[in-house]
């Protein structure tokens, strides 16, 4: 009978159990986050530029002057509330009004604004004053055009007078010759002394 030793030899080593090695996880897909630029007027006031920005559609970051000159003279916070007290389809031109006013009292601290309209008058009196003077000389030139036209129809008529009386001494019967005759004699001094032989 062979040992239990020899036995317990001879049978075959368990297996080693594979380690658990853990499984891939998906990669996920790369989240792209764009970071828009800040308007003019927040860059210019470091601050955060957020979706809500009131500023931001009428000052944006490629043209950061505009901001500079309205914020210079105004100044942000009353930028602010006056955009907030007009309707959307009116802020864009109230924008373009603080600008401009601004631009001219920096360019004019006393009179600004008002300087300027004043000069814009001044020269819409002055053009209107050359508009009613060339208008002027133009009716003058207009009424001697009718006096030349109507000194050179009545001269024609005059010079064509003669021919029209001999045409009618052509075109009559022979005992109107006379009357016609005397008549022409009238008209043509010379021509009395021609036929005054014929008649007498």
């Amino acid at each position: 009978m062979e040992p239990s030793g020899a036995g317990a030899s001879s049978a075959s080593p368990p297996s080693p159990i594979p380690p658990a090695w853990p499984c891939p996880t998906p990669a996920l897909p790369l989240q792209v986050v764009v970071v828009a630029s800040p308007c003019a007027a927040c860059k210019a006031l470091r601050r955060r530029c957020s979706e809500s920005c009131v500023l931001a559609p009428y000052f944006p970051p490629s043209d950061p002057a505009k901001f500079a000159i309205a914020h210079r003279v105004f100044g942000a916070s009353n930028i602010v509330k006056s955009l907030l007290a007009l309707p959307e389809s009116r802020r864009g031109d109230a924008v373009s009004s603080m600008i401009y006013e601004a631009s001219t009292r920096i360019r004019d601290p006393v009179y600004g604004c008002a300087g300027a309209i004043s000069q814009l008058q001044t020269q819409i009196s002055q053009l209107q004053a050359q508009l009613a003077k060339s208008e002027a000389e133009l009716m003058s030139m207009q009424i001697q055009l009718a006096s030349l036209v109507e000194q050179l129809q009545l001269t024609k008529s005059q010079d064509s007078s003669p021919h029209q009386s001999l045409e009618i001494l052509l075109n009559s019967p022979f005992d109107d010759y006379q009357i016609q005759i005397d008549s022409c004699l009238d008209e043509y001094s010379g021509f009395g002394s021609f036929c005054e032989p014929l008649w007498t």
